[in-house]
């Protein structure tokens, strides 16, 4: 016989014990474990962490005027209702971080105008909720539901978060009912995006999609780490990269929600901006990273404190400030009577001060929320010695007006060829479909931008 007969036989015997073993194999499923360790699960924590992840939904009514009344004849010889109601409902996710209580996070909006708040329990329980305070500016809300045998999910320090840290994102896409992705964070202290007016994200790449906003991302010990809040889609779905609103910046909100039902942010009175490479030469600066003291209001909490124009911000309360963003956020989380520690040069030599923050004197509004050409600024009201309009307090320098040379300071006077005095007359002309024509004064000067 040869040596090829003979692996041909021993193939043709061995081959039916093979076979039986892998139907046996299949039979049976995975096994529990492989060298004694048993196979690595979320199932445990998710198991703890689930129940404190909720759903919302919303209805808003909403005024529709019946098409019968448009006819004068009918209006006036029938007692025809001037509007019946037409009802949309949203769909979105909550985070339940006191049981006690019954208190529940969620976006903003989430639950922006509606008049009806119902959360579903993992349980199955259908809840009415109470708004007790919302954020529109982080896009955050509070929302209240009956305090009976409800699950809270433990907070983490999420300053300790880490690039590569795996993280997994309870929510309720699309209403489909309670979902669970996982990923790694991947980037930390996204801003500058103008998704939101405080921005200071967690990035991931766990799948976030429409109905997560509001639902919680949570650490592999089932701690809160940050919110679920925006997705960023080219195409409309999900491609990996989407943000969480960290829970130490949702957590200090939280308490100023529930303690006044509303954030009642300060003022230091400063305008700055992301140091270029021109600046730092033009100021000769060694320091590389922080934020440029471009404006300084009159009698303000920076002016009382001894900062001055051309001065950097490097820190705020041992907290880095790398841009303006960073200044802008730590700011914003203060309060009225908070007193914020700042180190700074004034040239190349580094100083201390301290600001007590102010109260904020005249209104604010994040210009992307009027005008998406306009998003980036934070407008405001002019002084009494300047000529009256619409004030651009703060522009990021990453935006398209100051691409196209917008600056703080500048005032806008005039809007698609109409005199404006102040936020309600821009707000009345400028349409958000249509490019922007502005009117800007700067100083003795004057021109008109389109954006």
């Amino acid at each position: 016989m040869t040596t090829q007969s003979i692996k041909k036989r021993l193939l043709l015997t061995l081959l039916p014990v093979c076979l039986s073993f892998t139907s046996a194999l299949f039979a049976a499923g995975l096994p529990a474990s492989i060298d004694g360790q048993p196979l690595p699960t979320l199932a445990p924590m998710l198991e703890r962490s689930m129940p404190a992840v909720v759903n919302i939904s919303t209805s808003t009514n909403e005024a529709k005027e019946n098409p019968l009344m448009q006819d004068p004849y009918f209006k006036q010889f029938f007692n025809v209702p001037n509007q019946s109601r037409q009802q949309k409902n949203s769909l979105g996710s909550g985070v339940i971080i006191d049981s006690a209580q019954g208190l529940v996070l969620t976006n903003n909006h989430v639950i922006h105008k509606a008049d009806k708040i119902m959360v579903t329990l993992t349980d199955g329980r259908q809840l009415t909720a109470r708004l007790v305070g919302t954020d529109p500016d982080a896009d955050v809300a509070v929302i209240q539901i009956p305090a009976e045998n409800l699950t809270q999910l433990p907070i983490a320090d999420s300053s300790q978060s880490k690039v590569g840290d795996f993280v997994v994102a309870i929510g309720n896409p699309f209403g489909l009912g309670q979902t669970v992705t996982s990923g790694i964070v991947s980037a930390l202290g996204r801003s500058g995006l103008g998704i939101e007016g405080y921005e200071d994200f967690i990035q991931t790449d766990a799948s976030i999609n429409p109905g997560n906003s509001g639902g919680a991302l949570v650490n592999l010990r089932g701690e809160f780490i940050g919110m679920n809040t925006a997705i960023l889609a080219p195409s409309g779905g999900n491609v990996g990269i989407g943000f969480a609103i960290p829970s130490n910046m949702v957590m200090t909100i939280k308490e100023s929600l529930v303690k006044n039902g509303e954030v009642r942010r300060g003022l230091l009175g400063v305008a700055t901006q992301d140091l270029t490479p021109e600046l730092v030469k033009a100021f000769n600066l060694q320091n590389k990273q922080g934020a440029a003291i471009s404006r300084i209001e009159s009698n303000s909490p920076a002016e009382k404190a001894g900062l001055q124009l051309g001065d950097i911000i490097i820190t705020a309360n041992n907290k880095t400030v790398k841009n303006s963003h960073d200044i802008r956020n730590i700011i914003g989380l203060l309060q009225v009577g908070d007193t914020v520690a700042i180190d700074y040069y004034r040239g190349n030599e580094k100083r201390q001060t301290t600001a007590t923050i102010g109260k904020q004197e005249r209104p604010q509004f994040f210009g992307g929320k009027l005008h998406p050409a306009l998003q980036g600024t934070v407008l405001g009201v002019t002084d009494k010695d300047q000529v009256e309009g619409v004030l651009i307090e703060k522009i990021d320098t990453k935006s398209k007006p100051w691409k196209v040379g917008l600056r703080p300071g500048d005032v806008i006077v005039s809007a698609n060829q109409y005199r404006i005095h102040n936020l309600d007359e821009l707000k009345q002309v400028a349409d958000p479909n249509n490019d922007l024509l502005i009117n800007i004064q700067r100083g003795q000067e004057a021109f008109f931008v389109v954006l």
